[in-house]
């Protein structure tokens, strides 16, 4: 059986083969939830493709708002490098955030043995 260190390790290295690969794949037409808002405003038919000028209007009327540090996920005017770079980031982040789950997930179990 495979030790935890080498299993983890070798679900990083997929994760990021997996990723390094889908960004030549990844359509630049968008898909769910923002194709479905230029839809709703009317800059494109729903089974059509997205005119290159269609951009989402968003009204919040003092509501939340906010400007993503990758949008995209890209950094800004990077091409490929910067999209290689927020695939990178965004498996580090989830990595982390599984990792702190297993921590306290595995303390409770711990601490209700113990």
């Amino acid at each position: 059986m495979m030790e935890t260190k080498h299993f983890v390790i070798a679900g990083i290295a997929i994760a990021v083969i997996i990723g390094l690969v889908a960004i030549f794949f990844a359509s630049a037409d968008p898909d769910g939830l923002e194709s479905s808002a230029l839809v709703l405003q009317g800059d494109k038919t729903l089974t059509g493709e997205t005119p290159p000028d269609a951009e989402l209007v968003e009204d919040v009327h003092d509501g939340f708002s906010y400007e993503s540090p990758m949008p995209d996920y890209e950094l800004p005017d990077t091409g490929i490098p910067g999209q290689v770079i927020a695939m990178l980031v965004g498996i580090g982040i989830s990595f982390i955030i599984v990792l702190g789950v297993a921590r306290v997930a595995s303390g409770k179990k711990e601490a209700k043995n113990g």
